[in-house]
């Protein structure tokens, strides 16, 4: 099934995987209003879809996503108007159905990722990039804090010292520091992302849905919670977790000494 969200943004679900592709290259992928919207209502369609097992993220061209396009951003100053509203409106949206949707979400990271298009990747559970592709924490160049999820997301992945270092003075990372600071887990030659992806997302699409969605809450919870808590979440996720037709499907074929099948309930 393919829906246009916007003719900067494309929806395409088949076969369990809901693959959302920011299609602007002319413009690098920048986030202009009409790109914003379409990107968070593909967000949040494939979150709340029951049907999407997996959800990519991807870019068209030589970038991933630039963040927002500084053009239409300066005719909003020259307006009078800030950028409160979009954070709101747009980004804020868009970061809470990606890092709280109930599956599996993938960033192909194809080509350059900066500003809120770098914190649209970290809000990915994986991230698979390009040999080409690189990042940059480019807010603060242009007098601006982090947004998009960045300064929740970021301290998570390289830990909050280095991350106030990549906010505080940023510069490009190449694809080479990413992998080692753990923004990327995976790099592959430019012209296999497509495919690694593919195959990636269609294991996952088959696989435990609800087990999946029960890891991202529970390692979600324990990064803000006491042991004692997290440790009760544990127990109710795995009780609900045992109640599925996945588990006890896998529990079957594996004593039977077979491959489980898994429906994603």
């Amino acid at each position: 099934m393919g829906l246009p969200m916007s003719d900067s943004v494309a929806y395409d679900v088949t076969e369990g995987v809901g693959t959302i592709t920011l299609n602007r290259p002319e413009a690098m992928n920048s986030l202009d209003s009409a790109t914003k919207a379409a990107l968070r209502d593909a967000a949040r369609e494939a979150a709340g879809d029951d049907s999407v097992r997996v959800i990519v993220v991807r870019g068209t061209g030589r970038a991933f996503c630039v963040g927002q396009d500084l053009k239409e951003h300066a005719a909003s100053l020259a307006a009078g108007q800030g950028l409160a509203d979009t954070v709101r409106e747009h980004y804020n949206p868009l970061l809470r159905a990606l890092v709280t949707a109930p599956k599996p979400v993938l960033a192909a990271v194809n080509g350059v990722a900066a500003g809120a298009g770098a914190a649209l990747a970290f809000a990915a559970d994986l991230r698979i990039a390009s040999d080409k592709a690189a990042f940059n924490l480019a807010f603060a160049n242009i007098g601006l804090t982090a947004d998009s999820g960045a300064s929740w997301t970021l301290p998570r992945l390289v830990g909050p010292a280095k991350a106030l270092e990549l906010l505080m003075l940023p510069e490009t990372i190449g694809i080479e520091q990413a992998a080692e600071l753990g923004l990327v887990h995976r790099v592959v030659p430019a012209e296999e992302l497509d495919a690694t992806v593919g195959e990636l997302a269609a294991r996952m699409a088959a696989g435990p849905t609800a087990a999946y969605a029960a890891i991202k809450q529970a390692v979600g919870f324990g990064l803000a919670h006491t042991l004692d808590e997290t440790l009760d979440l544990e127990a109710e996720l795995q009780d609900a977790c045992a109640a599925t037709e996945d588990h006890r499907n896998a529990v079957r074929a594996f004593l039977a000494k077979e491959k489980p099948a898994f429906v994603g309930r």
